[in-house]
């Protein structure tokens, strides 16, 4: 699996051996600052990622961005580099780091990305030699947002080390690390992790989230504090960045649960499945759709991304159009128009079943024979099934005069015949609505009585 998926920070199967909920393995836990089975989760993800030192204190993964920011600004501060405020940022960074970035009052450089959707090491080497004298910090991306392992994520990481800088790496893939590489092997300064992905904590719908950060030695006297709580964060730590010393501590038993019901051996398996579900969905669409970006072994990480910016012109069909037909299959559409727009970017994680999988790849297969009767002039561009998608029980019982039968709108398969999810309603101008705000609350007039 490691030489399938280049990913490329050297063997880290055995690591995983001593995570186990056993306290002699847990070198926190003589510490009486902090409960039992927090202690043990630090240690945990200490020894998952190869950090010396962990904070759970941030609440989310865009806080955890800033939280490590933070921690790098501090290191650069108390050495005398105050004017190390360069942040170079990516084109496959999580769209957060960015804005990560500004917050800590760091100045952004974006870095190109080669046609592989890989970094373009020239262009890194270039401007962090360029930007030298004040380089604070890289944020990279490992596995990229883009669906690759950067096959020369060691290099990236020499080159900023060489120009002063730190690394600050994005965590939020690293379902696809545990067990098989870990960040501060390959060079990385600071990580952030979502608990609320990785680590079986739900996510969605506005939360819960957690973020931890992981450091190296160099970094551990500058994690967060706290004002009320004595001894948490280290001895020159920043102020704390949640009002909890612990951030959202009663959810973090569920990833002290998984990691002790899991083992190692359990959370290498689990990542290994995670890339293999991607690079299974990424073979069987190939042959209909274009995967926009696979690695040099021509594998994906643990997401593909769809191209579907040629139907645009071949069918006037567009990213939205395919992720509304979606449901009428009895999909949640896959993240749209993100990392770049015109595409779908399929993550489908270690949890979903081969029947699930296939369920999948099956509906996006129909739906592209739906694509191909419209290039083919057998259906009209403007009123078909895909256009009018999704469909309605209000449609279904309406006068119908649509150039295709109510059949094949709403029972597309014979698994929605079983199990069919009825959206309530039809499609929406969402960009009008993102334009054009309507407030919702009452006027000041209705407090006059």
């Amino acid at each position: 699996m490691h030489d399938e998926t280049e990913c490329d920070g050297g063997d880290a199967t055995d690591h995983l051996a001593g995570v186990w909920p056993d306290s002699s393995l847990c070198p926190r836990r003589a510490n009486q600052r902090l409960p039992a089975a927090l202690a043990d989760l630090e240690a945990w993800l200490a020894e998952i990622t190869g950090f010396a030192g962990i904070s759970l204190q941030p609440n989310a993964g865009a806080q955890g961005e800033y939280t490590g920011l933070l921690v790098i600004r501090e290191y650069h501060r108390q050495r005398g580099d105050h004017h190390r405020q360069v942040c170079l940022i990516p084109q496959s960074a999580h769209g957060t780091n960015p804005a990560s970035a500004v917050m800590a009052g760091m100045t952004v450089v974006a870095i190109a990305c080669d046609k592989a959707g890989n970094i373009d090491v020239a262009d890194l080497q270039a401007k962090a030699e360029q930007h030298r004298d004040n380089l604070a910090a890289l944020m990279v991306t490992y596995p990229s947002t883009h669906g690759v392992f950067e096959a020369e994520i060691i290099t990236i990481c020499d080159i900023v080390h060489t120009n002063g800088g730190q690394v600050y790496m994005d965590g939020a893939n690293m379902n696809a690390q545990v067990g098989l590489c870990r960040p501060a092997d390959f060079g990385a300064d600071v990580c952030h992790l979502n608990l609320h992905k990785t680590f079986c904590i739900p996510h969605g719908g506005g939360g819960p989230g957690v973020g931890p950060i992981g450091v190296k030695a160099h970094l551990v006297p500058y994690l967060p504090g706290h004002s009320l709580v004595a001894g948490v964060g280290g001895h020159q730590g920043i102020g704390a960045v949640t009002s909890a010393p612990w951030g959202s501590a009663s959810i973090l038993p569920i990833s002290w649960m998984y990691i002790a019901m899991m083992g190692g051996k359990g959370l290498t398996r689990a990542t290994e499945i995670a890339i293999l579900n991607a690079n299974y969905i990424a073979h069987r669409l190939a042959g209909h759709y274009d995967i926009l970006y696979t690695g040099q072994n021509g594998r994906v990480a643990h997401e593909c991304i769809l191209d579907l910016r040629p139907f645009k012109k071949s069918a006037d069909i567009g990213v939205e159009d395919v992720a509304k037909r979606l449901i009428d299959y009895g999909f949640h559409p896959p993240t749209m128009s993100w990392p770049v727009a015109g595409t779908l970017m399929v993550e489908p994680t270690e949890s979903e079943s081969n029947v699930e999988l296939d369920r999948f790849c099956e509906a996006m297969i129909a739906i592209r024979e739906e694509i191909r009767a419209i290039e083919m002039g057998r259906v009209d561009r403007d009123n078909n099934l895909l256009k009018n998608a999704p469909h309605t029980p209000v449609d279904l019982v309406s006068d119908w005069n649509r150039p295709y039968s109510r059949e094949q709108a709403v029972f597309p398969t014979s698994y929605t015949r079983l199990a069919k999810f009825w959206p309530a309603v039809n499609r929406i101008d969402q960009a009008f609505g993102d334009r054009n705000l309507v407030c919702s609350c009452v006027g000041m007039e209705a407090y006059q009585a």
